[in-house]
Parts: structure tokens; C-alpha cells; sequence
């Protein structure tokens, strides 16, 4: 009786030190992995170096070019209206 009672014990400790048919260990060390997983997909997402960054920067890009084509073509007026203003002045001879 005291050994059914002993293995009865053993077996049951055995099965609390496992978790989902794994060893503790096995258990602890899978979710540390996924852990330092999700950190690193958080860091990639959200992080300095992100692709919420890299689409930020974008879409200031595309608003630079925009404002590169306006500032260029009022320069070219403003030219434009520097040479017509400079063509009306006498000529210093």
C-alpha cells in the first residue's frame, strides 16, 4: 500500500512539474523564445530604425518633391519677372 501510495505521488508530482506534455525547462525556455520573439517584431515594427518609420519618411519625401516642383516653378516666374523688370532699366553707358 505505501508503495502505491509512494508512486501514486511520484506520479503525481511528475505530472505537476509538466506543463501541456513538457518538462518545465522545455516549457520555461520555449516561452522566453517567444518572448524575446515578440519584443524583437515590436522593436521592428515600432522601433527607431521601423517600418512605421520608414513609411513616415515616405511620405515626407513625396512632400518635398511637391513643394521642390512649387518653389521651382516660382522661381521661374519670379526670374521671369526679374529679367522683363532688368530689360525695362536704362542701360548705365
Amino acid at each position: 500500500m505505501r508503495s502505491r501510495l509512494r508512486n501514486n505521488r511520484m506520479g503525481t508530482i511528475q505530472k505537476a512539474g509538466e506543463i501541456a506534455g513538457l518538462s518545465i525547462k522545455t516549457f520555461l525556455i520555449s516561452l522566453l523564445g517567444i518572448l524575446l520573439f515578440g519584443i524583437y517584431l515590436g522593436i521592428l515594427i515600432y522601433g527607431e530604425n521601423s517600418l512605421t518609420v520608414l513609411e513616415h519618411l515616405k511620405e515626407k519625401k513625396a512632400a518635398l518633391i511637391d513643394k521642390k516642383r512649387v518653389l521651382k516653378a516660382e522661381n521661374r516666374r519670379l526670374q521671369k519677372e526679374y529679367f522683363e523688370l532688368k530689360q525695362l532699366e536704362p542701360s548705365e553707358n
